[in-house]
């Protein structure tokens, strides 16, 4: 697996970038399983964690969100070939969506309506395509994901192809990741289970996702405009000028700066401060009226904590949202993608997805460390 190309936001956004972020093991050591739980028998109604994690097992890398809802991916034996993902949702009835996806030379010569197949040790599993997809993305059906998540588990071989293409993918670390899924949500020995199958009652539920209610909104007039001059209070605050002195080698970034108005009495401001190949990088600012007593926006993140920096930053006024996506290569198949929402105090954390490995995988496939309501 490759891991992401750029750390510029190492500390912030990427945790372990460039201390082997996407290796083997970068989480929790090279874990060939997972700790089983001290306690199985949860008592009924046991809410399940809400807190986000990634692990990875060898080479499959999986995670849970605030919502319980995990997911899992393999990547193929050799780099940038193709790709699996398995998601879950929590409750006990819920049964696994398994994707797949070609990410090999001559991927985007197939025919659109050609089928990729999924071969387990010998045993074929025809996928239904995504007609919508860049590169060719499959569904399994349905009715043999459950089947498909054991045989992965269990598997020696799983071969991907589809027209003259074959990507052998890795089942190393499969049973481990899988495994470590059911004891999160509580399937251990229950008949929902990926890997130890049981006849023990589920008895968890799904934590409550927290409510995010955007504030009413605000007049735009006068601002949004392109090649916006920061208001004088802003330029002269010691951390802009620090700002302005690190882009200052670029005036297309310099230039790059963009606003908003949260409320009658409230601006936004965001002040390029670092930029590479395709991140940009702002600090944003809440002010009063023309610039007036700016005050640093500090953003949480799913992992606890907060960023002062935002990477190629967008603010939408018809939400009240503004959203990063701090890329991990130009093709933005990896990185971190979040949005925060407005609610007249703050802006509170919405969604957040991340995908720490690039391996072809479209965003709007990557695990959900965060969701709201």
């Amino acid at each position: 697996m490759r891991p992401l190309a750029i750390c510029s936001l190492s500390a912030l956004l990427l945790a372990g970038c460039g201390q082997g972020a996407g290796q083997k093991g970068d989480d929790q050591g090279d874990a060939a399983a997972p700790a089983l739980p001290a306690a199985m028998d949860r008592p009924a109604g046991d809410v399940l964690s809400a807190r986000p994690e990634q692990r990875a097992f060898r080479d499959w890398r999986a995670a849970c969100d605030n919502g319980a809802a995990c997911f899992a991916f393999a990547p193929s034996s050799l780099p940038d070939q193709g790709w699996l993902r398995l998601a879950l949702a929590p409750e006990a009835q819920a049964a696994p969506r398994i994707a797949v996806g070609l990410w090999s030379p001559g991927a985007e010569g197939l025919a659109p309506t050609a089928p990729l197949t999924l071969t387990i040790d010998g045993r074929a599993f025809v996928t239904q395509r995504d007609p919508d997809a860049d590169l060719p993305v499959s569904q399994v059906e349905a009715a043999d994901a459950p089947v498909v998540a054991r045989a992965l588990a269990a598997g020696r071989k799983a071969i991907l192809s589809a027209g003259g293409q074959r990507v052998d993918l890795s089942l190393s670390g499969a049973a481990a990741a899988l495994l470590w899924i059911d004891e999160r949500q509580g399937r251990l020995e229950t008949p929902g289970a990926l890997v130890r199958v049981g006849d023990r009652p589920a008895s968890t539920r799904a934590p409550d996702l927290p409510r995010v209610t955007a504030a009413p909104p605000a007049d735009q007039a006068g601002f949004g405009d392109e090649d916006q001059t920061l208001p004088r209070t802003l330029e002269a605050l010691p951390a802009v000028k620090a700002c302005r002195q690190e882009t200052a080698w670029n005036d297309y970034v310099q230039k790059a700066v963009f606003s908003a108005r949260l409320s009658a009495d409230r601006e936004l401001w965001a002040v390029p401060c670092f930029a590479g190949a395709y991140n940009l990088g702002s600090a944003v600012y809440v002010t009063g009226p023309n610039g007036a007593d700016p005050t640093p926006l500090a953003f949480p993140v799913a992992e606890g904590g907060t960023v002062d920096t935002v990477v190629n930053a967008a603010y939408d006024p018809a939400t009240r949202s503004l959203s990063a996506f701090n890329k991990g290569r130009g093709v933005g198949d990896c990185g971190v993608a979040q949005r925060w929402v407005w609610n007249g105090r703050g802006f509170a954390l919405a969604e957040q997805s991340e995908m720490r490995d690039c391996a072809g995988v479209p965003r709007d496939l990557w695990p959900s460390l965060w969701r709201s309501r």
